[in-house]
């Protein structure tokens, strides 16, 4: 089987696994490795190499990137302490732990390079939890100190990384050099990813072209990528800032630009998740080859993960309660139930980071088919162990999102004040007019403001069930029956051949228009 065609039946097989997974209700991360690790046992099947620098690069920096489009930079900012803890501190306190751990138990490793190891297997992702908390109502500020961590602790991770990667290798480098290593990648990259969306915003504002702009947005991540790595400083902090900044100005953007890009990155981030999971159960036969005695590599892989579940446990609880007891923080933040640290430090899946950083260690470095090995080792157990259990942990300890009746007054309120502001507008347009122009076009503007005032104001009422089909609801159902009808006369007549496949191209991106419109609003 030819390089080719294995790339393109791992990626339709795994889009065919994350769509079962999808129909199922399942955690499409877990399911993907283990049919991974199956496929990589079955005769005939060509080992894929991992290369590292390209998941780097063609992996982790777009989905990255796509998700710091999506964070919510007040959100973030608003809980700076909780995630700089947990993104920075816990890499840290991990990687010291699993070294320390690593040195004793493991044979062959002596302390820089279980360090090594410690900063490899030290950053969780969060796609598997996050996957996981959206599926059952995390709280929000659950699920933005989680997307927070992830979008962090990568780049405290590999520069981490760098560091004790010098220190194995013998390059003799002091305590002040690892510190200015640190500082210089951590300050460097978030300039360069700063600047870079700074100068890509307004490039954009520029273009006023939907198609350029999307297509620009689409280069971004890789320029700022290769910018920041170029001067040696954090490339995967430099794609997060740039991709806060951007998605923190997209309302500047012209809609037809935000409806493309949604969808662009939306499918990009389906492709690279499915296929960065089976690619991890792939790894497994590669990786037991170069190893010998498995016995003992167990047990130290089993030591291994147990330090780095610990190590979580042990930090998370600490970090939420002890800032507390200072009294301006207790009175702004008050304490959480425990139920909430507990799931929080039970959401720790490695991912493709941990592998990445595990096959780019150079050869010449002692004990590295050993690092590789416990790495590959630690990523799959606890995304078993952790994809497996958190769901039942969650649903156990009852935390889920309090604030959603509050969430809708909230947006029925601004909906309210949204409309009676666009009407105030357009009383001012047409003031001269006196109704007697547009009387009937004014008329129908008013009544499609005040429905969708009326259409958010019924969400706060009593459910379906109890209180039957809402008028919204009705009319969703009954226009998205008249736009299928309308959609058939046109295809039939396409079919016919009394109108052309240009034109009926562009009715139906009129009527999906409108229907994605509808589907909208039923979601909200």
């Amino acid at each position: 089987m030819t390089t080719e065609l294995t790339v393109l039946v791992l990626v339709i097989g795994s889009l065919a696994v994350t769509w079962a997974c999808r129909r199922l209700d399942v955690s499409a991360p877990l399911v993907l490795v283990v049919v991974g690790i199956g496929a990589s046992f079955l005769p005939g099947v060509t080992v894929v190499e991992f290369d590292p620098n390209i998941v780097l690069l063609l992996v982790l920096t777009p989905l990255l990137y796509s998700a710091a489009l999506e964070s919510s930079y007040l959100n973030i900012k608003a809980n700076v302490r909780p995630i700089g803890l947990l993104a920075v501190g816990l890499p840290a306190f991990t990687a010291l732990v699993v070294g320390l751990v690593a040195w004793w138990f493991v044979p062959g490793l002596n302390l820089a390079t279980g360090l090594v190891l410690g900063a490899v297997v030290a950053p969780p992702d969060a796609v598997s939890a996050l996957a996981v908390g959206r599926r059952l109502g995390l709280p929000r500020r659950v699920m933005t100190i989680l997307g927070g961590e992830s979008l962090v602790n990568d780049a405290t991770s590999l520069t981490l990384f760098r560091v004790f990667l010098a220190v194995a290798a013998g390059t003799g480098m002091s305590a002040l050099g690892a510190t200015g290593m640190f500082l210089l990648a951590a300050v460097g990259g978030t300039v360069i990813g700063y600047a870079v969306g700074w100068v890509a915003h307004r490039i954009r504002r520029k273009l006023r072209d939907p198609l350029v702009e999307s297509a620009f947005g689409l280069v971004v991540p890789f320029g700022v990528y290769l910018l920041a790595e170029g001067a040696h400083t954090s490339g995967v902090l430099a794609v997060v800032v740039a991709g806060l900044y951007l998605g923190h100005h997209a309302p500047d953007s012209g809609y037809a630009t935000r409806l493309q890009e949604t969808a662009v990155w939306q499918a990009s981030d389906t492709i690279l998740e499915s296929i960065v999971f089976v690619l991890i159960g792939l790894q497994l036969r590669s990786v037991v080859a170069t190893v010998g005695d498995l016995g003992p590599l167990l047990v130290g892989g089993i030591v291994i993960t147990a330090a780095v579940v610990l190590a979580r446990i042990v930090w998370v609880f600490p970090a939420t309660y002890l800032p507390r007891l200072i009294p301006a923080v207790g009175r702004r933040d008050p304490r959480p139930r425990w139920t909430v640290p507990a799931v929080i430090s039970w959401s720790g899946m490695r991912g493709v980071v941990t592998l990445a950083a595990a096959f780019v260690i150079p050869p010449d470095i002692p004990g590295r088919e050993t690092v590789v090995f416990l790495a590959f080792f630690v990523t799959v157990a606890t995304l078993l162990l952790h994809g497996l259990t958190l769901p039942a942990v969650i649903r156990m300890l009852g935390v889920h999102e309090d604030g959603q009746q509050a969430d809708k007054l909230a947006e029925a309120q601004t909906q309210y004040d949204a409309v009676q502001a666009s009407i105030a507008r357009l009383d001012e347009l047409t003031a001269e007019d006196n109704g007697t122009s547009y009387g009937h076009t004014v008329e129908k503007l008013r009544r499609s403001a005040e429905h969708s005032a009326n259409a958010v104001w019924e969400q706060l009422g009593r459910g379906a069930a109890e209180a039957g089909e809402s008028p919204s609801a009705a009319f969703r159902r009954l226009r998205r029956e008249m736009l299928t009808r309308e959609r058939d006369t046109f295809v039939a007549s396409r079919d016919s051949g009394d109108i052309d496949d240009e034109v009926l191209r562009r009715v139906l991106r009129r009527l999906d228009l409108e229907e994605a419109m509808l589907a909208r609003d039923e979601a909200t």
